[in-house]
């Protein structure tokens, strides 16, 4: 087999695309509720399993502490999440939702499948897709990166 060398042969740049494109696409459909793409990670994450510690969701996302306190802090600034001192762990701090972010949950959910919808991603084969990514993120978690 032949090494790709040409930038339009390397599976990097193909997944940076798509994720370029996902990001765009998202901020699309979050615009009207005044959300990025990561406050809206975060959002999924509480609306999953509400009240976690701070560390929590970053382990779920895969982001640090440095990378999620500002994004946290805003959202607290939007009235949608409130963060306080943890019972068991007094130097940790449990998020929660309030009720606007509650509230929101169905328009927002919305607002992201019109939009992945309208983008046709429906007509790709998304399962498989999933599947192949989850299969590619796990084998990147059993190197050494």
């Amino acid at each position: 087999m032949e090494k790709p060398t040409k930038l339009e042969q390397q599976l990097c740049f193909e997944v940076y695309k798509a994720s370029s494109n996902f990001s765009k696409m998202y901020a699309k459909a979050l615009e009207p509720f005044n959300l990025t793409f990561p406050q809206y990670l975060v959002l999924l994450v509480l609306w999953e399993e509400d009240g976690l510690l701070t560390k929590n969701i970053g382990e779920r996302l895969g982001l640090g502490t440095g990378t999620l306190n500002p994004i946290i802090n805003r959202m607290i600034e939007q009235g949608r999440l409130v963060k306080e001192q943890s019972q068991s762990d007094k130097r940790a701090f449990t998020i929660s939702l309030t009720e606007k972010a509650k509230s929101e949950q169905a328009a927002v959910e919305q607002a992201v499948l019109d939009k992945l919808i309208s983008c046709d991603f429906m007509g790709v084969n998304a399962i498989t897709l999933m599947k192949n990514l989850k299969e590619l993120n796990a084998s990147f978690k059993t190197m050494d990166l």
